[in-house]
């Protein structure tokens, strides 16, 4: 009996220890709400400076043994007294922090991302010298007075368009001696935007692009001011008619007339001789420079169609269907 009941436990106690391992090294994985760092959750081990303090001790033991020297002895275990503390100290530097990764703004490909990280310090003892990185990216460093809750943002190397879940979080301090290394590993389910790197070829489609309207006030210019609308979402600001808005009369947007209204198609056809990756930078650099030059253009991608339009809002609409085109996640864009 006894030896059914061990093979019925071992099998359990292994996948229990398997489990165990795998948060010690790579933590719990993609958490949906903010973290806090329980008991459970931070681990300490002696840092290597820690490991030649111990092995110091263990001689001068041996020789306060050797000579039965009182002083030797006192000494011995002083130092062996500020030792065990320092774990004490090094611990709870960062335990019971709340800690919440937020989604990074979207960056061109190349860029660094700035991750911002919620630390919220609700014990009244500050934390001192805590190291914030990302896996495998530059670390920085940070200091959290007590009571207080404080905004950092993280660097993120970026080196592949599309959307990307925000990698694990890794808090680590040595305060106060440096002798132990207490960490923790934090990875929330949000995820940051990368665009495509815009060309360094700044100029736009030839004029066999265009589309001109010689429908004069009624077409889309930038001439001549030709009256007021209501303001859609996405408008420039520099076309707000701001004195109706400090009259407290509404918001509404200038328009502009002329004989030439320009419209202007971003074709991914129009490129058959650049790769994919060439294509895509190529369009995101019309798409910049279109926008900069407030021209009224749409996107045309294999199964993606954007309409004409304007405005940062549709700016941000055609750099997204570049970033995710070809991925899965692009089924989302239309």
């Amino acid at each position: 009996m006894s030896h059914t009941a061990a093979r019925a436990v071992t099998p359990r106690m292994s996948l229990r220890h398997r489990f165990s391992l795998k948060r010690f090294f790579v933590g719990e994985g993609p958490e949906s709400g903010p973290v806090f760092l329980a008991q459970r959750r931070v681990y300490i081990l002696p840092s290597k400076m820690g490991v030649y303090f111990a092995a110091m001790m263990l001689v001068m033991l041996l020789g306060a043994v050797n000579y039965n020297n009182s002083l030797a002895y006192a000494l011995t275990f002083l130092l062996a007294s500020v030792f065990f503390i320092a774990i004490l100290h090094t611990y709870r530097n960062l335990l019971h922090l709340r800690i919440d990764v937020e989604q990074a703004p979207a960056v061109f490909c190349g860029d660094v991302a700035q991750v911002p990280v919620m630390l919220d310090n609700r014990r009244n003892a500050a934390r001192y010298a805590i190291k914030l990185q990302l896996h495998d990216q530059q670390h920085i460093n940070i200091d959290v007075a007590g009571d207080q809750w404080q905004r950092n943002n993280v660097p993120l190397r970026t080196t592949q368009r599309g959307q990307h879940a925000v990698p694990r979080l890794t808090l680590e301090t040595g305060f106060p001696l440096g002798l132990f290394r207490a960490w923790a590993y934090v990875q929330r389910d949000v995820s940051y935007l990368v665009y495509p790197a815009p060309d360094q070829h700044h100029r736009l489609p030839d004029k066999s692009s265009y589309h001109l309207d010689l429908q004069g006030d009624r077409g889309q210019g930038a001439d001549d001011f030709a009256g007021l609308r209501n303001y859609h979402a996405g408008d420039s600001l520099r076309h707000i008619h701001w004195k109706t808005v400090a009259r407290r009369q509404g918001m509404f947007t200038k328009q502009f007339g002329g004989d030439r209204a320009v419209e202007l198609w971003l074709d991914w056809d129009s490129l058959p001789t650049l790769d994919t990756e060439a294509r895509l930078s190529r369009l995101t650099r019309w798409v910049l420079d279109a926008s900069a030059a407030q021209v009224n253009y749409g996107l045309r991608l294999p199964n993606v169609h954007i309409p004409l339009n304007t405005g940062l809002i549709h700016q941000q609409h055609c750099l997204q269907a570049l970033a995710l085109y070809g991925l899965d996640a692009d089924a989302g864009i239309s």
